[in-house]
């Protein structure tokens, strides 16, 4: 129940006083004050067992906490991150596991949230995205082989229950279907197949534009896949359209009427 603003130290020990006097009992004195008598019959007693300086506020905070942390296993923690400065949590309690079988360590997060505490951890600077320069804007096709467009049509399932993953390419500028290949998998080694065939058919292009998707793309650096670097080791540029916006594709999302 609240007290008045005003002070509330003074409220308890006014009340105390007031019903050691005599003059007013219990029930009479927390309907003036307007507390629970359980709550005038706490500070009576602190006020008894440890004076005036009892009736302060105290903290609520668990004097005891059964799952907390023994002190020495968190020093023994610090202490052997402090002679391998480079070890994470998770293997600072890998070797003092196997050296004291014996001790309850603690989690890992708590150890990372302890050595944060200490200063014994630096929060890594997060590197920006690098966005792909090709996005910025796409190169118009001039001639034959100056872009070559290219995408997956998707997947179906077959009549003999397979599923057909199509790759297609196709010239920008001639708008010719290069490659229409019904491969069994998406799969870097069957797509790069079906490119070294398009290629010695029909030369390298300068440029070749596909859509973010998984093979033609990545989240690492410069948002290259491991087929875009075999593309631009060949000398070949690629480009890629921005993310939601499959008919800058071009020439292949009309062909496959997307």
């Amino acid at each position: 129940m609240p007290w008045r603003e005003l002070e509330p130290m003074e409220q308890r020990l006014e009340l105390i006083r007031e019903y050691e006097s005599g003059l007013l009992t219990m029930t009479e004195l927390v309907a003036q004050y307007g507390v629970s008598q359980k709550t005038a019959y706490k500070w009576r007693a602190r006020y008894e067992a440890d004076g005036v300086a009892g009736l302060q506020d105290r903290s609520r905070r668990p004097q005891h906490s059964p799952h907390a942390t023994a002190a020495e296993v968190m020093e023994a923690v610090v202490a052997c991150r402090r002679r391998h400065p480079r070890w994470g949590a998770k293997k600072l309690l890998r070797v003092l596991r196997r050296r004291q079988p014996e001790v309850a360590w603690p989690a890992r997060s708590t150890v990372c949230d302890h050595l944060k505490a200490r200063g014994l951890v630096r929060p890594r600077k997060r590197r920006p995205p690098v966005a792909a320069a090709s996005r910025a804007s796409l190169t118009r096709a001039g001639a034959p082989n100056d872009v070559w467009t290219t995408d997956f049509k998707g997947e179906f399932r077959t009549g003999d229950g397979y599923y057909c993953y199509p790759l297609t390419v196709r010239d920008a500028f001639s708008r010719f279907v290069l490659r229409c290949e019904a491969l069994t998998a998406r799969t870097l080694v069957d797509t790069r197949h079906g490119f070294e065939r398009a290629f010695a058919e029909y030369g390298l292009p300068v440029r070749i534009r596909s859509d973010n998707g998984g093979l033609f793309a990545s989240p690492g650096l410069g948002g290259l896949s491991r087929l875009s670097v075999w593309w631009i080791r060949l000398g070949i540029i690629p480009e890629r359209i921005a993310p939601g916006h499959p008919s800058k594709t071009g020439r292949t999302s009309s062909f496959m009427r997307c």
